[in-house]
């Protein structure tokens, strides 16, 4: 499976700091929790990643 690959798998994420002072990003799908922890600045790189990659989707989407 790509990125480009469409699915019909459902899942739920949250994000949040753990008491540690890391960041968590947590997936729950069809019996599966994936926790991933990251110190901040991995954190905010990521956050950047996600940003750059919606403002290029937001670039290609076409009126409807």
């Amino acid at each position: 499976m790509g990125i480009n690959t469409e699915s019909d798998l459902v899942a739920n994420l949250q994000i949040g700091p753990t008491d540690h002072g890391m960041v968590r990003i947590f997936v729950e799908a069809e019996g599966a929790e994936i926790p991933m922890d990251f110190d901040p600045q991995e954190a905010i790189e990521i956050a950047e990643e996600i940003m750059a990659a919606a403002q290029q989707a937001k670039a290609l989407k076409r009126p409807k």
